[in-house]
């Protein structure tokens, strides 16, 4: 953990919850009281809808808490190291309220993809997305 968050995490959040992203291959890294207030939507979808049970089995079913040693490591279940295909380096993104932990070469592939002029989802957004200001 850089140490810029670690000072924070080891006194406000000493534990830590990682799950998978169903989206990309990379982990999400939340403080535990962040994790919480996710897992408590994630409980609330309709149980019925098939959707929503496929996000609360890999969500829910792959959260794993974690706790910060005294250097401030993690150590990564090897369920979700090979999920998200971590090798020797690894990025860790920082995302608001939570972190994104990604292989280097699969973080450098995927946001050279992203930046690229010809990228083909770059110039869609969705109607929510055009009125957000940044």
């Amino acid at each position: 953990m850089p140490k810029r968050y670690r000072d924070l995490l080891q006194n406000q959040h000493s534990n830590l919850v990682a799950t998978i992203d169903t989206d990309e291959t990379c982990l999400l890294l939340y403080p535990t009281d962040e994790w919480e207030t996710i897992q408590r939507k994630i409980e609330a979808l309709p149980s019925l809808d098939p959707q929503s049970r496929r996000l609360q089995r890999l969500l829910i079913g792959h959260a794993t808490d974690l706790e910060l040693d005294s250097n401030g490591r993690i150590l990564l279940p090897t369920v979700l190291r090979e999920y998200a295909l971590l090798d020797k380096n690894v990025i860790l993104v920082g995302q608001g309220r939570k972190f994104e932990v990604w292989d280097e070469a699969h973080w450098k592939e995927r946001s050279t993809a992203w930046l690229h002029p010809d990228n083909p989802g770059k110039e869609i957004l969705s109607d929510f997305l055009r009125h957000l200001s940044l």
